[in-house]
């Protein structure tokens, strides 16, 4: 369907697991999501949720 996105390819926009992504569909943690059978169609435009401590990319701080 155009306009929407397969969890396999959010998961690659995002740079987190397929697996994680079909559960932030299932927690409905992604808003527009729609289930087609067992599949998750997500909106294009849709953002990766924030969760957690692990929400965005830590950087290490050089101790020298």
């Amino acid at each position: 369907m155009e306009g929407y996105m397969t969890t396999k390819e959010a998961a690659e926009k995002w740079a987190i697991t397929q697996r994680q992504v079909q559960i932030h569909c299932q927690k409905k943690r992604i808003p527009g999501v729609v289930t087609l059978g067992k599949n998750y169609l997500i909106p294009v435009d849709a953002t990766r949720p924030k969760y957690g401590f692990f929400s965005e990319p830590v950087e290490k701080k050089n101790t020298n």
